[in-house]
């Protein structure tokens, strides 16, 4: 895995979210481990056989985290950041004791958008409008399609549980093993089986949307409609249930048939009552995460070309006072324009090697300090993609910038 292309869509990540989000919760990589146990179900695959944990000097227990939405709510509740509706997103590394192979790393890295205090569908229906804008920017929307279900509510689920349990007792003997065990603990899961005897079984099974709720149903219904309208087509996947046990109503996966059996690319849904679960005021929510490692095969599949990282400004300097000057200038030029993307060369060489270096860097425009300009207090502005030079006193250079910035958006 080349680090620099799961940096790029970090990045990536790090410039679009905001303009959905209201800010970014910094989460810590160790948790206590009742957390995850609480949220995400202790007869879940990840609990009970993928979690890091271990004892701290004082016996309690704590855990790597293995996904983000949990670590989330607690933050969000601690920090009291649920006294409104909000939107917040995270990104940075998880933590899973998993067989590695193509696609599944022990640590992993994902960038996650969840939402509070929303309760209707028109939420849900943004944020997969995020995901399928980054699709676009990332120029992966062709191979990926959306899968949406609804599980309806924990009352309705529980009915539907029984249902479906009933049903498979009497076919025992044909589920894989993983089922058998799994029809004691968490029967839902059986439904996403890729075990081809277990899901011909299933094909006789009660369905899920016979045991929805009237609630749940209908906005699962206005969901489909709001993502018609905006123009995202989905499948209704009636075996999609997610393998957490937190979710409730609708869940989504954005999935990918070019990465073999890891063809989950995104997933998420909603978990009304996780933070009253775990000691919040009960507050509706929605969310999603993304592995970049995959986004990243994938694009690899796809040849598709690592995004742009391109710097704002090169800064070339030559001489001793230049580069002094330069260094002073930049870091006055980074508090005027704080959005600004300045990369100042370092390491000396001649003029000519360093605006090799600038033009090679991608960057629009270079500021170019020698002997002259230091003496005269100005700067040449230089155009790295056509255009005229220009000589600017120090003081003119940032609402230059700003407005080459400005054109280049």
């Amino acid at each position: 895995m080349k680090a620099p292309s799961g940096a790029a869509l970090s990045a990536l990540a790090s410039e679009s979210f905001p303009k959905f989000v209201q800010s970014k919760a910094c989460l810590p990589l160790v948790e206590q481990t009742d957390l995850f146990s609480r949220s995400i179900g202790e007869v879940t695959d990840i609990v009970e056989k993928e979690m890091y944990s271990f004892e701290d000097r004082h016996g309690d227990s704590l855990s790597l985290r293995p996904e983000g939405t949990a670590g989330c709510v607690r933050a969000a509740i601690q920090q009291n950041l649920l006294a409104t509706p909000c939107r917040l997103w995270y990104g940075g590394p998880m933590f899973r004791y998993e067989r590695p192979q193509k696609g599944r790393q022990r640590q992993f890295h994902q960038v996650g958008a969840e939402a509070f205090g929303f309760a209707g569908p028109d939420i849900d229906a943004e944020l997969i409008a995020l995901s399928a804008r980054l699709w676009r920017l990332l120029g992966i929307d062709s191979a990926v399609r959306l899968e949406l279900n609804s599980i309806g509510s924990p009352e309705a689920r529980g009915r539907y549980r029984e249902a479906l349990v009933a049903y498979l007792a009497v076919h025992r003997e044909a589920l894989d093993a993983d089922s058998q065990r799994r029809l004691e603990t968490n029967p839902l899961r059986i439904l996403d089986s890729k075990d081809p005897g277990t899901r011909a079984v299933l094909e006789g099974a009660p369905s899920l949307a016979d045991h929805l709720d009237d609630e749940s149903a209908a906005d699962f219904e206005r969901l489909g409609m709001l993502l018609d309208a905006a123009g995202i087509p989905f499948v209704h996947n009636p075996r999609l249930v997610r393998g957490l046990d937190y979710y409730n109503k609708t869940v989504f996966e954005w999935v990918t048939d070019a990465l073999g059996a890891q063809g989950t690319v995104c997933a998420g849904g909603r978990y009304d009552g996780l933070v009253a679960q775990l000691g919040g005021r009960a507050t509706p929510g929605v969310g999603f995460a993304m592995g970049l490692e995959r986004l990243v095969l994938l694009r690899a599949e796809l040849g598709v070309a690592a995004p742009a990282a391109a710097p704002d400004v090169y800064v070339v300097a030559v001489g001793e006072a230049a580069e002094r000057t330069a260094l002073a200038e930049s870091e006055r030029l980074r508090d005027a324009l704080p959005a600004a993307r300045i990369l100042r060369h370092a390491g000396g060489g001649s003029f000519k090697s360093q605006m090799k270096k600038a033009d090679k860097s991608g960057a629009p425009v270079a500021l170019v300090w020698g002997e002259d300009e230091v003496a005269a207090g100005e700067v040449v502005l230089k155009p790295l993609r056509g255009g005229e030079q220009r000589r600017l006193p120090l003081a003119a250079v940032a609402p230059a910038l700003a407005e080459i910035m400005t054109q280049g958006h």
